[in-house]
């Protein structure tokens, strides 16, 4: 079963992660991780099905 938490008013799926790691992850410039990262919370289950709808695989 999926572990849920709430950060700031958002349900997170899984683990988090901070805006570096997910910047890092996809070699993503800061606006854009900023931008996603705010929009999408910190969620790494989240970001990796946002990023795999993108199409862009993570870099690290």
């Amino acid at each position: 079963m999926t572990e849920l938490k709430s950060v700031r008013g958002k349900t997170i799926r899984g683990e988090t992660c901070t805006m570096e790691q997910f910047q890092l992850r996809y070699g993503l410039n800061d606006e854009e991780a900023r931008r996603l990262f705010e929009r999408f919370g910190p969620s790494a289950t989240e970001l990796d099905l946002l990023m795999a709808a993108k199409r862009r695989q993570p870099v690290a």
